[in-house]
C-alpha cells in the first residue's frame, strides 16, 4: 500500500454492509471515504459533525469512484483521504480504499465540496483558519511519504 494521502482510519466491513454477492455494496465505499473526511476535518479544527459550531455548511456536488477489487464481511479497510485541490470556494477530496490485511487497493476516487454560507446557501470562501489548516497537513504529507 503506498499514497501520499494525509490522514487514514481503519472501517471494518459490516455484514449488513454488504450485498447479495457477498461483498461490499458499492455505495458504501463512498459512505466509508465521507466519515474518513469527516474525521479528517475535524482534526483540522473544522466541525463538520457539528454543523451550529461550523462557520458555513459544505455540500458535496460531485464525486467519482473506480472500484477495482472486493472486499468482504469482516474484512478491515483503510480509507485514506485529502485534499488535492483547494478553490476559492471549493474543494477536491481525493480518497482511495485499500484491504488492510493485503494492502489490495480497492477503490479511488474524488469529490467536489462546496463551502456555503448557512443563510444564504451561496458560496462562500473557504475559511482561512482551515485552509491553513489542509495546506500544512498536505504539506506534511509529503515530507512523510503517505498516509497516517
Amino acid at each position: 500500500m503506498s499514497t501520499n494521502l494525509p490522514f487514514s482510519d481503519l472501517v471494518r466491513v459490516r455484514f449488513s454492509d454488504t450485498d447479495a454477492q457477498g461483498h461490499l455494496y458499492f455505495a458504501n465505499y463512498l459512505v466509508y471515504a465521507d466519515e474518513v473526511v469527516g474525521h479528517y476535518m475535524e482534526e483540522l479544527g473544522f466541525s463538520a459533525m457539528n454543523p451550529g459550531e461550523a462557520p458555513c455548511f459544505i455540500f458535496t456536488v460531485n464525486l467519482n469512484c473506480s472500484y477495482l477489487d472486493e472486499c468482504k464481511a469482516f474484512d478491515t479497510v483503510r480509507v485514506c483521504v485529502g485534499y488535492s485541490r483547494l478553490g476559492n470556494s471549493s474543494a477536491d477530496v481525493s480518497f482511495e480504499l485499500y484491504n488492510d490485511a493485503s494492502g489490495t487497493l480497492l477503490a479511488r476516487g474524488s469529490f467536489t465540496q462546496v463551502f456555503t454560507d448557512k443563510q444564504t446557501r451561496k458560496s462562500t470562501p473557504i475559511p482561512e483558519a482551515f485552509r491553513q489548516a489542509i495546506i500544512v497537513r498536505q504539506q506534511g504529507a509529503g515530507d512523510r511519504g503517505g498516509a497516517a
